[in-house]
């Protein structure tokens, strides 16, 4: 299976494929039982495939997790980038890429 999908109108968009799906979801799911996270979104792109994740679902995105085949060559096809527009991590790996939302990483220290 490939990352793309043919629309109605002939043109392909970038898709999560299942695996990618599963992984971030299972991180999804403990930052929602956490309290963190209550919503998500995921969109189908020409150029990239975006999951946006909400604390409420009327606000911004806290984080979106952007999968853009086009920079596997680069500097990796997965990304986290911030409600500001800060990329956080990118990678070839999305399980690595995740790993950003490890909650030893925003530990306030006193």
């Amino acid at each position: 299976m490939t990352d793309y999908q043919t629309a109605n109108n002939g043109r392909a968009d970038v898709m999560w494929q299942r695996g990618e799906l599963a992984a971030i979801l299972n991180v999804y799911g403990h930052l929602v039982a956490q309290g963190e996270w209550k919503d998500y979104a995921i969109d189908a792109l020409r150029d990239c495939a975006v999951f946006s994740i909400f604390r409420r679902a009327s606000e911004v995105p806290l984080y979106t997790v952007v999968k853009t085949p086009n920079d596997s060559r680069k500097q990796g096809m997965y990304k986290v980038v911030a409600a500001g527009g800060q990329i956080l991590k990118r990678g070839h790996e999305l399980v690595s890429v995740l790993k950003v939302f490890d909650k030893k990483r925003f530990r306030v220290v006193n």
